[in-house]
């Protein structure tokens, strides 16, 4: 597998370095194989050690007011700007550009992961052109003549693959799959992770994987199938782990069956915030699914779900464990804190979910 040589960045998160706005930055500040994170741009933050915002832990990336401001205190020059936010509509907000204009005229590459592009606005191109930068808008689709449709070679795949899929959308899918990812390595499972948003690709350092929400529909199965087939022929590994997207029934944008249907996953760890009692909409009020009927679309796609994991948004450590051990109970499944507690216990399961796979492909030999 080629390496990816790791670019100095900058991440833009001007007035919004927090979880319900800066998803891509918290991600990038818990873990990069792409980039070498070197400091956050938040005004507001300014002098705070971004780690210390993210999860308590000390990670010495510090916070800038300014791309100036990080060029006069680091001993490193940055080399590309990350825009590390997520406005509503995926929008290059007046703010945002502001900042993203001034990370040009520093000299920096600007890396954009929303769904309007930095192309389109005639200004920065040509700011862009004047200082010999680079725009990268991942988002936008690649052509469909290089777009891949389901081949069916997914049956010729050797590594079982695990989903993490959600209740809901916004509940730690990303972060979850990734702990597992670096857990499992260190437990001596060869494991890689497909990623399929903005935010895997810019955590990743490979390139097996695809961003599901700018995929036209009829490719995005064979686009998943594709990276899944490479990945395997590529790294021989023991275990291929999906980054899902979305949820089962969230109606902005229900996603999964891909994953159980085109991925043939036959394992799932769903992820659940049991805090939140709607579903996340902007404007409309929606009562969140019972996890049950979940856990019975999972049965009934052909998979197995192996474990629930919960979120801890809304709820206090007390409260969440209480909730954590009535579940369990309630639905004679192992339920799991992953950021409380760690991914040990989900690892265990996973050595015996690899087991029994083998023991079927034997049968099946």
């Amino acid at each position: 597998m080629k390496s990816i040589e790791k670019k100095k960045a900058l991440i833009l998160a001007p007035h919004t370095f927090n979880f319900e706005q800066a998803k891509t930055a918290f991600g990038l500040v818990r873990g990069t194989d792409r980039f070498q994170i070197v400091g956050v741009i938040d005004p507001e933050k300014s002098g705070q050690d971004a780690g210390m915002i993210v999860d308590g832990n000390v990670r010495g990336i510090p916070i800038f007011a300014t791309a100036k401001h990080a060029f006069e205190k680091l001993n490193e020059s940055p080399e590309v700007a990350i825009v590390g936010i997520t406005p509503s509509g995926g929008r290059l907000i007046p703010e945002l550009l502001s900042f993203i204009e001034k990370a040009i005229e520093e000299g920096l590459d600007i890396v954009n992961g929303l769904h309007e592009f930095l192309e389109d606005k005639p200004n920065l191109v040509e700011a862009a052109r004047q200082r010999g930068v680079k725009l990268h808008d991942i988002r936008k689709p690649r052509s469909k003549m290089d777009l891949n449709f389901w081949s069916g070679e997914i049956t010729r795949v050797r590594a079982p693959r695990i989903v993490v899929m959600g209740t809901d959308c916004a509940v730690g899918k990303r972060t979850t799959t990734r702990w597992l990812w670096e857990a499992c390595n260190q437990a001596g499972i060869k494991t890689e992770m497909i990623f399929t948003g903005q935010t895997g690709w810019m955590q990743s350092g490979h390139d097996y994987g695809f961003l599901f929400d700018s995929t036209p529909n009829d490719f995005v199965s064979g686009e998943l199938e594709d990276a899944i087939v490479r990945c395997d022929r590529d790294c021989s590994p023991d275990l291929i782990l999906l980054e899902g997207q979305s949820s089962l029934r969230n109606p902005s944008g229900p996603c999964g069956s891909e994953f159980l249907c085109s991925a043939m996953a036959k394992g799932v760890i769903l992820q659940h915030v049991p805090g939140r009692k709607t579903l996340h909409f902007n404007n409309v009020s929606l009562p969140m699914p019972d996890i049950q009927d979940d856990l019975e679309l999972i049965r009934i796609y052909g998979a197995r779900t192996l474990a629930l994991t919960l979120s801890s948004e809304g709820l206090e450590l007390a409260e969440l464990e209480q909730i954590r051990i009535d579940h369990q109970q309630r639905l004679g499944l192992p339920v799991f804190l992953p950021k409380e507690n760690g991914v040990e216990g989900l690892v265990t399961l996973i050595k015996d979910f690899l087991l029994k796979e083998k023991n079927v492909e034997g049968l099946r030999d």
